[in-house]
């Protein structure tokens, strides 16, 4: 499992023109999977993410949790995150999990998010998205346990 996070003051994702998911000041996830994840695996990587202490506090150090700030998710799955790239041009995706076992990971990480975090934003699993931010910092954590 992989999952990229942006610290953003905004963030929002598009499909067929249509803003299915905007939240405000938060993190932006982008969540890949692989064969071999599972929900004990995801149940990790929630812990960290929402443990993860990058907003600033009133001196200007990055001490405070996505609770602590009242901040918002949107999790978007990004099978490219699994892309190998170490042969020729063209990456290989067969690192990425199969579709049936992402989507089920994705959803779960989804339904766990909710019971802890008042506003929690999707994409759409396989759909061509495209997503729109506002990076603050830029801070972006890269997140494989």
């Amino acid at each position: 499992m992989k999952f990229v996070i942006q610290r953003v003051n905004r963030a929002s994702v598009t499909v067929d023109g249509n803003m299915i998911g905007a939240i405000k000041k938060g993190f932006l996830v982008f969540i890949g999977v692989s064969n071999e994840d599972t929900k004990e695996i995801a149940d990790k990587y929630i812990k960290k993410l929402l443990g993860l202490r990058i907003f600033q506090d009133e001196n200007g150090k990055t001490n405070l949790s996505l609770k602590d700030v009242n901040g918002e998710l949107l999790l978007v799955s990004q099978f490219t995150l699994y892309a190998d790239c170490s042969h020729g041009n063209r990456p290989s995706f067969t690192s990425a999990g199969k579709p049936e076992l992402a989507k089920e990971l994705y959803e779960y990480i989804i339904a766990e998010c909710k019971k802890q975090v008042a506003v929690v934003e999707t994409g759409e699993f396989g759909a061509d998205m495209k997503v729109a931010l506002e990076n603050d910092g830029p801070f972006t954590v890269v997140l494989e346990l």
